[in-house]
Formats: structure tokens, sequence, C-alpha cells
């Protein structure tokens, strides 16, 4: 078994695609009309058959209060491994991208948490060795 797909839930599906394509680097999969929305998924340009991100319309009633509630207590709705976390940092800063939390190290990791821009915190990860 394998993970095929995931998605995160956006306010606006043409915001979250010039974010999550513009800014955060990820290439469109698919791009399907299906009536009002659209069947919206992206990958990493380094794993283009990797799993894919479907940038999910908050349509649902649930979904609106699902992801105030974790943006009021911090929580991502969404993680993204980096190589590099402070140049990734930079870059996404000089992008204009909003960061709820700087770089920190946190045990095995380091960490950053940035604003979507469509009501969801996306965290980034770099894994670091362990000392010796």
């Amino acid at each position: 078994m394998r993970i095929y797909i995931t998605s995160v839930f956006v306010d606006d599906q043409a915001k979250a695609f010039g974010f999550y394509t513009g800014k955060l680097g990820f290439t469109v999969k698919h791009d399907i009309p299906m009536g009002e929305h659209r069947w919206l998924t992206v990958v990493s340009p380094e794993q283009p058959g990797g799993t894919e991100l479907l940038l999910e319309p908050s349509a649902h009633p649930a979904a609106g209060p699902y992801k105030t509630a974790l943006v009021a207590d911090g929580i991502p709705a969404i993680s993204f491994m980096v190589d590099d976390l402070e140049a990734e940092h930079a870059r996404l800063a000089a992008l204009g991208v909003v960061f709820t939390l700087q770089p920190m190290a946190t045990g095995p990791v380091k960490m950053a948490v940035l604003d979507d821009t469509c009501g969801n915190l996306v965290q980034l990860i770099q894994m670091v060795d362990a000392p010796s």
C-alpha cells in the first residue's frame, strides 16, 4: 500500500494554485473542471510521479471550523520536507510569504511554519543528522 494523494482544504482554488505553484514551486499534475470547482492536484517537481496534493475547495460545512481551529491553535494542516530550511525560508520570505514561526531547531529536525494565504498553516521540515 502506498499514499497516492492527500488533500488540503483551500478557500480559493485559483489563489491556492498561484501560491502552491508560484511561491512554493509545485507543478500541476491534474487540472480538471468539475462544475464550480476543479480536480486540481500538484506535485513536487523533484518527484513528478510522487504523492499528489489535492487543492480541495473548502465547500464542506465542516472545513471552515476545522481550518479556523487549526490556525487558532497554530497547528499546520500539512508538512513539506526541504533540504535546506534556511535557504527555503530566505527564498520564500523574499517572495513575500508570511511565516508564523521562524526557522528553529527542535530535536532531530529544523522547522518553520508559513501561512498559505488560503486558510492554512504549512510546516516546512528539514531533517538534521543526529550528533555522533
